[in-house]
């Protein structure tokens, strides 16, 4: 225990350099009729009347065309939808979770004492097998509602493993497929039973990087779980560099083994030249540094773009975000799992999650607050290698609309989502999909 693809290669089939002149020419002829039929069409275009970016005093018209929010006047044809004097605030960006493990919308599950990782596993599998309802249905019910709390956008890891084979990448992809039009989603191939010490997990990855059918694959705890370090992170790694696919590493470890693996993820990204496509999630060995070995640490970190997960757990695991930024480190929340073998816990809210960021950072004042928030909005979307959904013109038109006075206020009450927009269409309405 995560689209705007970060690498371009990961769906494409190349050309052969025999055929690369032809197909460049019936390319930019298919362009211009494309852009030619693109500019007959009428632009879409949505006014969204007496609404309050941030929580500003004085309500304002947010005009949208063509799923981007424009300064430009309105087209006198434009849908007008009225916010009610409502604070629009942007989308949230769940940036690490496990929703094919969820068992969300089924009976209640009672859960046994667990001491490892391995024992986690093990529960992982039981789960798995007594659910009458498929992983699809099940990340379907999931991400549906995440839509529906606000979320634009998520990372999320799905277990590959001999026990289930490539079920779990099957069942997100086809909820993200039904979700399309209202969540962007990453899936990482996540090898939660471990890279080397389960037979066939490492053939199952590279199945799942060459498919095309995820965007990043997976490691976790390369030593003190898989106890092949070296191992691990080469294979990993290169088949990241073969297959044009991201790297997002779980790394819970709080010791030195935490720092030792960190320090050879970072040898790898620069040695393949990876730069933007290496994540690490948790990175519990972080903030129990020095602040002159975190500074060292980060700096090498925001060099070669390598982003960073955390999900709050607890003040003495969280990420310090803050320092982090300070060095161009960037730093998503994200909510983990849901309600499934692990904890009987989560409801996959960003929302919710930026208050427990606060909560566990003991934070009181109103730009600490707001940036909590921004930690669940822009701080996933930079992650993910998404545009910020900042209310400017020309950035995605992903907002919510709340009751409320101020970003720091709604943090601490986490007011219902009234409405959910995404790309300049209503998705949600008063928590149910539209």
């Amino acid at each position: 225990m995560t689209p705007a693809p970060s690498s371009p290669s990961r769906r494409t089939v190349l050309a052969t350099a025999a055929t690369a002149a032809a197909a460049g020419t019936l390319l930019s002829a298919s362009t211009s009729q494309a852009a030619a039929d693109a500019h007959k069409r009428p632009r879409k275009a949505v006014v969204f009347r007496n609404v309050r970016p941030f929580g500003a005093r004085r309500p304002v018209d947010l005009t949208v065309v063509d799923g981007r929010i424009s300064d430009r006047p309105a087209p006198g044809d434009a849908e007008v939808i009225d916010g009610g004097g409502r604070i629009a605030l942007p989308s949230l960006v769940d940036a690490h979770i496990h929703p094919d493990k969820t068992s969300w919308g089924a009976s209640w599950v009672s859960r046994r004492p667990a001491e490892s990782i391995a024992d986690y596993v093990a529960q992982d599998v039981e789960l798995f097998n007594s659910q009458s309802r498929s992983i699809a249905e099940r990340a379907y019910g999931l991400m549906a509602h995440t839509v529906t709390r606000g979320t634009r956008a998520m990372r999320a890891h799905a277990d590959i493993a001999p026990a289930y084979g490539m079920a779990g990448v099957e069942g997100v992809a086809d909820a993200r497929e039904r979700l399309k039009h209202a969540l962007d989603v990453q899936i990482v191939a996540f090898p939660q039973h471990g890279v080397v010490r389960t037979p066939g997990t490492a053939a199952l990855l590279e199945e799942a990087a060459r498919s095309g059918a995820v965007d990043h694959i997976g490691g976790i705890d390369p030593i003190s779980f898989d106890q092949a370090p070296e191992e691990q992170l080469d294979l990993v790694f290169g088949l990241a560099d073969r297959y044009g696919v991201g790297v997002d590493i779980h790394l819970h470890d709080t010791d030195d083994k935490g720092v030792t693996v960190l320090r050879g993820i970072i040898d790898r990204t620069r040695a393949l030249s990876l730069q933007g496509r290496v994540t690490v999630s948790h990175v519990f060995c972080l903030p129990g540094l020095s602040d002159a070995e975190l500074a060292s640490m980060a700096e090498e970190l925001g060099e070669l773009d390598i982003s960073l997960t955390t999900v709050a757990p607890s003040r003495d695991l969280v990420l310090p975000i803050a320092r982090l930024r300070e060095h161009g480190v960037k730093v998503g929340l994200g909510s983990d799992g849901v309600r499934d073998a692990w904890s009987p816990f989560g409801n996959a809210d960003m929302m919710h999650r930026a208050h427990i960021l606060g909560w566990v950072t003991d934070v009181r004042l109103d730009e600490e607050l707001s940036a909590c928030y921004e930690a669940a909005t822009h701080g996933g979307s930079d992650v993910m290698g998404l545009p910020r959904a900042g209310l400017t013109p020309g950035s995605p038109a992903d907002f919510v609309l709340v009751q409320g006075e101020c970003v720091p206020q709604i943090v601490v009450d986490m007011p219902q989502r009234d409405m959910v927009v995404h790309g300049g269409t209503v998705v949600a309405r008063g928590g149910r999909l539209v």
